[in-house]
């Protein structure tokens, strides 16, 4: 029923899947989403996808399609008592759907609270995450429920949902809406379709007189975004932590420390900044500061532990540590050179003193044989061979230009130089 006080992504609602914009390998005739609604049976699931792309309206048709008893819970809010509570009622119901906004966010002991009533069919769980669910969803229950990958809207879908806001929404026919520009439309909604259409609403609204021409620059004057503007499923994301990880890699803190400030500010989750800390400690520091990856992982720990708003001045010693520290990116080149050298070789015999030998036969036939232990040697230095022979003197890692690697060149050096050419 219509309901001009509901916000108008709320009212274009879709109600079947037929109606659902996008996702077109989920619901679409051959989706696995349709034939299971064609069957009657709907399995456990986590729905992982970008905000605003479906996630929630798929559970509430799923549920409608198989005449389910529905209830909703989110992550942030909610807690081992609200699940408990939901899945005694559900024991009162010949099915139930238990859909979990933002199950990412549950601890393990929540997610733990799950687990038995899923398994025993008394729930039929639906969870949803913009985060990967390897990452944030505990083996066991996801071991139980299928991984279905919602896609951002394209640029065609989102269009449609305008243009069918334009034509079935009857506060929005009420005027003459004639879109001029849609790029910051587009833009500033960032693929989220929710955002999207409460925005082309919010901009009718702000627009005086009953014939309207939107433009990208009443657009923006009335959604008070410019430059500012960051949204974690857009293209901004992707360019904002671009320039944060570059601002560190060229020891810059005070841009570095800005670009954070941009993420949180625009609600990117700790989690995800505090992941790419890490991985930039090992790529573009490495063995420069050793110290760098431990802080980078204490770092990662720490903002799990606490959280906003206490994270960010842990966040922000990380960046600014990270960022004035010495940088090398050996070890990451050593990795990519074996893996390429690995793949042009091929699967080369290990050498024999350097094979294992826990049987008499193996070493009857030479395993382990001429083997010497490092530690007996000085400088734990031993002249042996321990590539394969036809890859012998191939130099992978190749110290970068500081002082701590160049103390490790040193020692490489004076062992290995003639063999290794360091």
């Amino acid at each position: 029923m219509f309901n001009a006080n509901h916000p108008l992504a709320e009212r274009l609602r879709p109600t079947t899947l037929k109606e659902v914009v996008g996702q077109e390998h989920l619901v679409g005739d051959n989706g696995v989403l349709q034939r299971a609604v064609k069957v009657g049976i709907i399995p456990s699931m986590i729905l992982w996808g970008p905000p605003g792309v479906g996630k929630t309206t798929l559970a509430n048709i799923l549920a409608t399609h198989i005449n389910a008893a529905f209830f909703t819970l989110s992550a942030v809010s909610a807690g081992v008592k609200e699940v408990r509570t939901v899945i005694e009622k559900a024991k009162g119901y010949p099915k139930t759907i238990l859909f979990i906004d933002e199950i990412h966010r549950f601890s393990k002991s929540q997610q733990d609270a799950l687990l038995g009533a899923v398994e025993k069919g008394i729930i039929t769980l639906i969870g949803a995450t913009t985060e990967n669910p390897s990452f944030e969803v505990i083996s066991a229950l996801l071991s139980r429920c299928q991984v279905y990958t919602l896609k951002a809207l394209e640029e065609s879908d989102l269009l449609k949902l305008v243009d069918r806001a334009l034509k079935t929404d009857e506060k929005l026919q009420a005027k003459k809406v004639d879109i001029k520009e849609h790029t910051s439309l587009l833009n500033i909604s960032g693929g989220d379709a929710r955002k999207l259409l409460n925005l082309l609403e919010l901009v009718v609204d702000a627009l005086p007189g009953d014939s309207i021409e939107i433009t990208n620059d009443n657009v923006k004057q009335i959604a008070q975004q410019r430059v500012a503007i960051y949204d974690k499923s857009g293209e901004q994301h992707y360019d904002i932590i671009s320039a944060f990880i570059k601002s560190i890699r060229g020891s810059d803190p005070n841009a570095a420390v800005y670009w954070l400030a941009r993420m949180i500010e625009g609600g990117e989750d700790v989690k995800f900044i505090a992941r790419r800390l890490v991985i930039l400690a090992s790529e573009d520091i490495g063995n420069a500061n050793p110290t760098a990856l431990v802080l980078a992982t204490n770092a990662f720990q720490a903002v799990n532990m606490i959280g906003y708003p206490e994270a960010e001045i842990i966040l922000s010693q990380c960046t600014t540590y990270l960022a004035s520290s010495p940088k090398s990116n050996a070890s990451y080149v050593a990795i990519k050179s074996a893996k390429s050298l690995v793949n042009k070789t091929g699967d080369l015999a290990v050498p024999l003193p350097i094979r294992n030998a826990p049987t008499k036969l193996m070493k009857k036939e030479g395993y382990g044989e001429g083997y010497k232990y490092a530690h007996d040697h000085p400088g734990n230095f031993v002249d042996m061979e321990f590539l394969p022979e036809e890859i012998k003197g191939t130099k992978l890692y190749d110290p970068g230009a500081n002082a701590r690697e160049n103390e490790l060149r040193k020692r490489l050096k004076a062992f290995w130089g003639s063999k290794y050419q360091y």
